[in-house]
């Protein structure tokens, strides 16, 4: 496990209350997994909200710990309990720690200095640029064309497959049917919209946009993109090989 401090103020709040409260924050990278998490000293978490889980273990997933767990706690704020939220890992690299869930719904907002961050920790070494551009791109699904720019935005993102970004009019919306998904990015935002393609397969919420993206990414509001992985894409008269990433497994994609 690789672990780096971070100069980072951090708060996680439950409602008003700061469950945690720290500028000691130690970032933390499990093994084969691509994003980082936060591990913090017990000093800046109000242990005192903390009750040993029912749960003795957390199932792994994406919100949840990677590797084997010696303590698992709820948090408990007034009359809510939050199960599983709260972890000490069983790795010397942070088993001094305590670690605290990003799962959506479960803590209502995260800090970093005064910032909302959502979903997990910032990535000091990943980088997201968004750049206007006059290349040719067309996106087929299933062999018909659902959207054609010779504007798109560009937003490349590190590790991550370069995103294609429409204007609306250069998607056939008739096309695709929203699917009411949602999901959340530190690096983009909020996207509030998604769509699929009916009949088809591999489909489903193959597309989406964020109406009010961060500051840093701002030329891709109410633009469309396209999952590269799911899509048949030409640019500049060039078909494209469908990339290969952690979204090409259909269990990492946002699901409401």
């Amino acid at each position: 496990m690789r672990t780096e401090r971070s100069d980072r103020w951090v708060r996680g709040f439950v409602g008003d209350t700061a469950v945690v409260d720290s500028r000691d924050a130690l970032l933390f990278w499990e093994p084969a997994f691509p994003v980082p998490g936060y591990a913090f000293p017990r000093d800046d978490v109000r242990t005192d909200l903390l009750r040993p889980s029912a749960k003795e273990r957390v199932e792994r997933s994406f919100f949840g710990p990677k590797g084997p767990t010696s303590t698992v706690y709820d948090v408990m704020v007034g009359d809510r309990t939050i199960e599983a939220a709260a972890w000490v890992r069983d790795d010397p690299a942070i088993d001094d720690r305590l670690v605290l869930t990003w799962q959506p719904g479960a803590f209502d907002r995260w800090l970093e200095e005064d910032e909302e961050v959502f979903a997990h920790p910032r990535d000091p070494y990943k980088r997201v640029d968004a750049m206007p551009s006059s290349r040719h791109v067309q996106v087929a699904i299933g062999g018909t064309v659902v959207a054609e720019s010779r504007s798109p935005v560009l937003l490349f993102e590190t590790h991550l497959p370069t995103r294609y970004y429409f204007a609306r009019e250069d998607v056939r919306l008739d096309l695709l049917s929203p699917s009411g998904n949602r999901s959340d990015c530190p690096y983009k935002g909020h996207a509030e919209d998604y769509w699929s393609v009916p009949g088809v397969r591999d489909a489903d919420n193959v597309a989406w946009s964020y109406a009010d993206p961060v500051p840093a990414v701002g030329l891709i509001a109410d633009r469309i993109a396209f999952y590269n992985e799911l899509v048949d894409i030409t640019v500049d008269g060039v078909p494209q090989v469908r990339p290969e990433s952690i979204f090409s497994k259909r269990g990492n994609r946002p699901v409401e």
